[in-house]
């Protein structure tokens, strides 16, 4: 009995001490995390129904237009129109009779290079060989070109062995008399504009590229409004960008009425309706520019000639004006010679006379083509195109 009661004793101590263990590991193990609470979601807004599911409109309380109140004092609202462009202003450009008497000063450089330097040449107290060939040298480096300068050097030679005494007054009276004769004072320097058959006077405006064609052709717009006349321009020039729009400012300026035609277009055409425009509207002068080409691409020259021809088609041309830059020297009279064979050159336009220019370019290429510089650029200025005079010439290269 006794051992039966010890067996019951130690299975309950057994049972106690396992009852422990497993509490106390329940303890040491973390409690699950709680399970999470479904989030609230907000239902979208419902769809507008459309047929069958659509809901019949609320009746709501609506005003008529008169019982609107409108804002004390409100007018009709006015709506303002851009102002009108203004028209550009015409300008009154100076007169051109002793305007290149006002611009000797920019023939100053070419004074030193050829006026001056005859001068000195012949104030020496002795004219050997060697000083007239210093004074040759000097003609030919200021581009008067081989013929004129031998005439001019015979000439002087036999003035100054007649007059024996040669005071400064007197060499430069000399020299001034040796050197018109050479430019040329008898030659016809008018720009032609009269008509014979009474409409305006047709003048074409030619050269190579860069010599300054249609800054010359506004420019010479300019003189001839200075004088009284009217103008219109035609931009034959459809290649170069710009070109038109170029001449079209220059003539607005002066107010004259500019034909242009579409860039890259047919420059004849162009001419063409220059000309029909200036008959219609009784112009004084038509103007036209054409396109810069090189003197040496025979079927760009020969294009010049046909935008003569279907020029002429209209009216006469009475001027054919070739735009030389001064600058070149020589090879200005190369281009001038070929120019002149397809087009019939009338007149020279010498451009950038003034700065590093030589003055005896006038004699050279007056000789070479037998027609007269009529006109010459001394400046960047818009009034800076000066008819050309012998006289007023020839006293800027000496100097006084």
């Amino acid at each position: 009995m006794d051992i039966v009661i010890l067996a019951v004793v130690i299975a309950v101590v057994v049972l106690g001490a396992l009852g422990g263990l497993i509490v106390g590991s329940r303890r040491k193990k973390p409690l699950p995390p709680p399970p999470p609470t479904a989030p609230d979601i907000t239902a979208p807004p419902a769809e507008p129904h459309v047929g069958e599911e659509a809901e019949t409109p609320r009746e709501e309380p609506r005003r008529t237009i008169e019982e609107v109140d409108l804002p004390a004092g409100a007018g009709p609202v006015v709506i303002e129109e851009p102002p009108a462009a203004e028209a550009p202003e015409i300008e009154i450009p100076e007169p051109t009779a002793g305007r290149l008497v006002r611009l000797r000063a920019r023939l100053s450089r070419s004074q030193n290079a050829l006026g001056q330097g005859l001068l000195t040449l012949l104030s020496r107290e002795h004219l050997d060989e060697d000083t007239w060939e210093e004074i040759e040298d000097t003609l030919l480096t200021a581009d008067v070109g081989v013929q004129p300068t031998q005439e001019l050097v015979d000439r002087l030679r036999e003035r100054v062995k007649v007059l024996g005494t040669r005071t400064p007054v007197e060499l430069r009276g000399l020299l001034r008399e040796e050197l018109i004769t050479l430019v040329g004072p008898t030659m016809d320097r008018t720009v032609h504009t009269e008509n014979a058959a009474g409409g305006p006077g047709v003048v074409m405006v030619v050269g190579v590229n860069g010599t300054g064609k249609t800054t010359t052709t506004g420019k010479l717009a300019r003189v001839l409004v200075a004088d009284g006349n009217t103008v219109v321009l035609g931009a034959a020039d459809t290649f170069r960008a710009a070109a038109a729009d170029q001449l079209q400012t220059w003539g607005e300026r002066v107010g004259a009425h500019t034909v242009r035609g579409p860039e890259a277009g047919d420059p004849a055409s162009v001419a063409f309706d220059a000309v029909k425009e200036g008959k219609e509207m009784a112009a004084d002068a038509v103007l036209i520019d054409t396109a810069g080409r090189l003197h040496t691409k025979t079927g760009l020259m020969d294009e010049l000639g046909k935008v003569k021809r279907v020029v002429e088609k209209q009216a006469p041309l009475d001027e054919v004006l070739l735009v030389l830059d001064a600058t070149t020297g020589q090879n200005g009279l190369v281009q001038a010679r070929v120019f002149a064979e397809v087009v019939d050159i009338t007149g020279i336009v010498l451009t950038k006379l003034d700065g590093t220019a030589k003055g005896g370019i006038v004699i050279a290429v007056q000789r070479e083509l037998g027609v007269p510089v009529k006109l010459i650029g001394l400046g960047e200025g818009a009034d800076d195109l000066a008819p050309f005079e012998p006289e007023a010439f020839v006293d800027a290269l000496i100097g006084e």
